[in-house]
């Protein structure tokens, strides 16, 4: 088990690194978004919901085609992949890093790799469901795709689109000052009262 459990660690270790190295030129560039995102100062959530807003109003008013807005995407893209190394010395300063940042950006892919990981092993587990229990597996499924469908239905595609983005935006930082959590146990208490209840009203 031990031994498991050391080459899983040495593997972590070593998509890690290899994530390190591909994202070596966006350093800069993303531990300044990870600073935002975790919301080191307070005004951050609201930079964060009015570029969001900003981004999602000139969708709205353009209006564009699927086609245009695709191809607006990835030349964005193409422009941020071959700018963003040669500018961002310049705009963020040196490119000598403190041990601090260096550590921090170790962590950051170190957790893009594990969120990775997680993805993967949700879909491995959803496909072994298919395979152990294919009823089961149909039902959620198939219950799944029509409560999505029809929370489409009832919202705008763009209203939803926008609140989804915000709410992940935002997510690092309600995880990082506990506000989840704090919530989360708010919940389960509410629930454990309910059941409490209902369990004196039976007997």
């Amino acid at each position: 088990m031990a031994e498991g459990d050391n080459k899983s660690a040495n593997l972590l270790a070593q998509e890690t690194s290899q994530l390190e190295e591909q994202l070596q030129a966006w350093g800069e560039v993303i531990l300044a978004g990870d600073q935002v995102l975790r919301w080191e100062k307070p005004w951050y959530p609201a930079v964060l919901v009015g570029a969001t807003t900003i981004l999602f109003m000139l969708i709205y008013f353009l209006d564009p085609s699927v086609l245009t807005g695709l191809s607006c995407t990835v030349m964005i893209l193409c422009l941020a992949d071959y700018l963003v190394p040669t500018l961002a010395p310049r705009v963020f300063g040196s490119n000598k890093w403190t041990t601090e940042q260096q550590q921090r950006f170790h962590e950051i892919c170190g957790n893009l790799v594990k969120t990775q990981r997680r993805v993967l092993g949700w879909w491995k587990r959803l496909f072994a469901l298919k395979e152990e229990k294919p009823k089961m597996y149909f039902l959620s499924v198939i219950s799944s795709l029509v409560a999505v469908a029809w929370i489409g239905q009832q919202v705008h595609n763009l209203i939803l689109t926008y609140l989804i983005v915000s709410f992940l935006l935002l997510l690092p930082g309600l995880n990082q000052h506990g506000i989840i959590t704090k919530y989360a146990g708010m919940v389960k208490r509410e629930i454990n009262k309910l059941l409490k209840q209902k369990e004196k009203k039976n007997e």
